[in-house]
């Protein structure tokens, strides 16, 4: 079970910018869709999800998707 993080808290996991990234992937947005909403590149949100798998070791967007209803995003 995960912490009950919230984005942008002293101890949360994640940054504000992988938080936000992660609540449009889980919304179903493709990368192109999420690039273009927060004004950045598919390398940067390539960057961000990356990050998130590595902190919390998932493989597959099915499991970002868990991640982000996890912690309430």
């Amino acid at each position: 079970m995960l912490p009950p993080f919230q984005p942008g808290d002293a101890e949360s996991p994640l940054a504000p910018r992988e938080a936000e990234t992660l609540r449009h992937i889980a919304a179903g947005r493709t990368y192109s869709q999420t690039a273009r909403r927060m004004g950045v590149s598919l390398h940067t949100i390539d960057t961000y999800l990356r990050r998130v798998r590595l902190k919390f070791g998932v493989t597959s967007k099915a499991e970002l998707t868990r991640l982000a209803v996890a912690l309430g995003l």
